[in-house]
């Protein structure tokens, strides 16, 4: 959701700029909730306030949820067919490949200083390898985002010292 977002709201409408973007996407990976759900609202509420957060969110929830609930109340027999399976398996390569997308577009308004770099490789190797054993811990993930507060306040320091 997070590409097709970005191509509506930034490329298309101009509702928000690249910057704005990566700053949403940030604040709506650390709140409950999807991120995409999260950045609609965002988006919504910078258009037309309260009214435009909620008709977002109800905008992108809603066929969602009624695909999947029509989906689940013939869930078994559907999987069951063959190209519904190969129709998956293709799903997940334009997914992988959307979100390529959008990483590349974002990255070019991201500070590639040493600390973001390293900290942009360590998370990528530790989420493929976590993918790689199937390994859901939740006290990693805890650790992970411990680190990653860690790092971003030793920055900030950093930073303010040499200014």
């Amino acid at each position: 959701m997070i590409p097709l977002i970005h191509k509506e709201a930034v490329e298309k409408k101009k509702w928000v700029t690249d910057t704005e973007m990566l700053e949403i996407i940030g604040i709506a990976e650390s709140t409950p909730g999807p991120v995409a759900v999260n950045t609609a609202t965002y988006v919504g509420y910078k258009q037309a306030g309260i009214w435009g957060a909620i008709f977002a969110t109800f905008g992108l929830a809603v066929p969602s949820f009624v695909v999947i609930f029509l989906i689940s109340l013939i869930y078994d027999t559907f999987m069951s067919w063959s190209w519904v399976v190969a129709m998956f398996k293709g799903i997940k390569v334009a997914v992988i490949l959307l979100l390529l997308n959008a990483v590349i577009k974002l990255s070019k308004n991201v500070d590639k200083s040493a600390i973001s770099v390293i900290v942009f490789i360590v998370s990528l190797i530790t989420m493929t390898t976590l993918s790689i054993f199937s390994i859901s811990i939740p006290f990693i993930s805890i650790g992970l985002i411990l680190i990653g507060a860690l790092v971003g306040v030793i920055s900030v320091k950093v930073k303010g010292d040499k200014e």
